[in-house]
C-alpha cells in the first residue's frame, strides 16, 4: 500500500476520498477500533469497537477515567500502536495495513505531539528545538531557520530564540513544545496531558494559545482528566470500560 499525498491541506471527505480541507471534511476516521493486549495470563480490551469522525478543524478533548482506554486510543491516534481490529483511516490510509516505515512517516509529517513532560532536548535551544522534525525534510537551512523563527514568534517566543529549556518557564518549555509541533504543518495535534505540570494561570495561556491555533484552523485532539481544560474544546468525547460514554458538542 502506497501513501496518500503528504499535503497539509489534504484530508479524507464524507465519502473517504482526498480533498482540500475544509470545515466539511474529515481529518480522520474511526471505524470499530479495538486493541487487545495479553498481559499477565489474560486479554485485556481496552478498546472495544470505538467509532468516530473528527471533522477538519475541531477542537475535540478526550476524557475518561484510569482504564477507560483513553491512553490506548491516544497510542493508535498517534501512529504509536496498532488496533488489533476496526479501522483508523487518516489522510485516505488506513494505518493498521501500513509497514513501519510509513507509519514513521505519519508519526513525523502528518501528527504533532504535544507532551505533559515537554520532551524538549536540553542541549538544545528554543530555535533547535522547534527546528528537530524538519532535520530530515530536505530543507535549505535558510528556509528551516525562517519557518521556526515565524513560529517562535507565533508562540510568543520570538524573543528567546536563543535560551535552553532550562533557562525557560514550563509554560515558556510548552509553547516551545506547541511551535515545534506545528513546523511540519500536520494534519492534527494530539495533546497528552499538554497543561498537566502548569499552574492555573499559565494553564490558561497555553489553552488561550490552542484555541487561537484553532481559531485558525488546525485540528486540535485533547486527552485530558481535567473538567476544566475540557472545557475549553468544542467537542468532548468520553470513555468508560474501553466504549464511547458520551460523545458531546460543547
Amino acid at each position: 500500500m502506497t501513501l496518500s499525498s503528504d499535503s497539509p491541506n489534504d484530508a479524507i471527505d464524507l465519502n473517504g476520498s482526498l480533498g482540500s480541507a475544509n470545515s466539511q471534511e474529515i481529518a480522520f476516521r474511526v471505524q470499530s477500533l479495538c486493541r487487545s493486549y495479553f498481559l499477565k495470563g489474560e486479554t485485556v480490551h481496552a478498546l472495544r469497537g470505538v467509532s468516530f469522525d473528527v471533522l477538519a478543524g475541531e477542537y475535540i478533548a478526550i476524557m475518561g477515567p484510569s482504564g477507560s482506554g483513553k491512553s490506548t486510543l491516544l497510542n493508535v491516534l498517534g501512529c504509536l500502536d496498532r488496533p488489533t481490529s476496526g479501522k483508523y483511516l487518516l489522510a485516505g490510509d488506513d494505518v493498521a495495513q501500513i509497514n513501519d516505515h510509513q507509519l514513521s512517516r505519519i508519526r513525523g509529517r502528518r501528527i504533532g505531539f504535544v507532551f505533559q513532560s515537554y520532551n524538549l532536548l536540553q542541549q538544545l535551544n528554543v530555535l533547535e528545538n522547534i527546528k528537530v522534525p524538519l532535520q530530515y525534510q530536505g530543507l535549505l537551512q535558510k528556509d528551516a531557520i525562517r519557518i521556526c523563527q515565524q513560529l517562535a514568534e507565533r508562540v510568543g517566543l520570538g524573543d528567546r530564540l536563543y535560551h535552553r529549556p532550562t533557562e525557560l518557564s514550563g509554560g515558556q518549555q510548552q509553547r516551545v513544545a506547541i511551535a515545534r509541533s506545528l513546523v511540519n504543518d500536520p494534519y492534527f495535534i494530539l495533546a497528552d496531558e499538554a497543561t498537566g505540570n502548569l499552574d492555573s494561570r499559565t494553564t490558561e495561556e497555553v489553552l488561550d494559545l490552542f484555541e487561537s491555533l484553532n481559531d485558525d484552523g488546525k485540528t486540535i485532539i485533547m486527552i485530558t482528566h481535567e473538567d476544566e481544560v475540557a472545557a475549553r474544546a468544542k467537542r468532548v468525547i468520553r470513555l468508560r470500560d474501553g466504549l464511547i460514554e458520551s460523545d458531546v458538542l460543547n
